[in-house]
């Protein structure tokens, strides 16, 4: 079984495929998703990789986190998840995982947080029919009706379907399938709607009522070094182009000045 990934929300859009038809996908990006710490059998008592998302800046993080950052030589992290993997799916800390962990038509499952929508009353929140809508009702059209019992146990009971908060509940949505990766920008587009508004963090695993492709990565998709490298070769480029591109404009305004 292999670790799941960390990935931001950034809303919706479509492609087409090879006979023109539109495709609704969500797209997710995946922000320097880090190993921080793993889990052992012997010292915790079971297996897991602990991934941290995004970077956060260090005098906004506690002080009991900067400890456990700086123990594994990692950046801070925005957020931090545990997978459960089996043993042969460790990971190493500081490996960075890379869209490429999954592949195009695989099957997964997103677990979020869903959009919080306030007090709400029974009909809107528990789809339920309300009272009827005829004489004698008076304004009690969309009330829930009795809550209460007899005198035994004359209390209503816990967990008793009634109005009040609607959403900003954890919800995994299932079978979703992946539709494209897109290496270059860290993007996952997703078939379907996924939990949670937009630029909300979700958490995407393999589907577990589905295979696992066998072309799929294992233990998981990795970012390369050679790759990494080139990476900051390449934003290095940029920068020194972006400061000599302003240099230039600079002189030049001074000289038609």
């Amino acid at each position: 079984m292999r670790c799941g990934v960390i990935a931001r929300k950034m809303g919706m859009s479509r492609i087409f495929d090879e006979k023109g038809r539109h495709i609704p996908v969500t797209v997710l990006r995946m922000e320097d998703v880090e190993v921080v710490s793993t889990k052992s059998m012997e010292k915790d008592g079971y297996i897991a990789v602990q991934l941290g998302f995004g970077i956060k800046k260090a005098k906004h993080t506690s002080k009991p986190m900067r400890g456990h950052f700086s123990k594994s030589k990692i950046e801070p992290k925005q957020k931090i998840v545990e997978f459960k993997v089996t043993e042969d799916s460790l990971l190493k800390i500081g490996d960075k995982l890379s869209v490429n962990h999954y592949v195009a038509g695989q099957k997964v499952d997103i677990i979020g947080r869903s959009k919080g929508k306030g007090f709400s009353g029974a009909m809107k929140r528990h789809n339920f029919g309300g009272m009827q809508a005829s004489h004698g009702v008076s304004i009690s059209h969309r009330s829930h009706g009795s809550t209460g019992n007899s005198q035994d146990p004359g209390r209503t009971w816990k967990g008793k379907k009634m109005a009040g908060q609607y959403g900003n509940v954890r919800i995994t949505t299932q079978n979703l399938t992946v539709r494209k990766l897109i290496e270059n920008d860290n993007l996952i587009l997703v078939e379907g709607s996924v939990p949670g508004s937009r630029n909300g963090i979700v958490m995407v695993r393999d589907a577990i009522k589905h295979k696992c492709p066998e072309n799929a990565p294992f233990p998981a998709g990795l970012f390369s070094k050679e790759k990494i490298v080139a990476d900051d070769v390449n934003n290095d480029k940029k920068s020194d182009e972006t400061v000599a591109d302003e240099f230039s404009q600079k002189n030049g305004d001074n000289v038609e000045n």
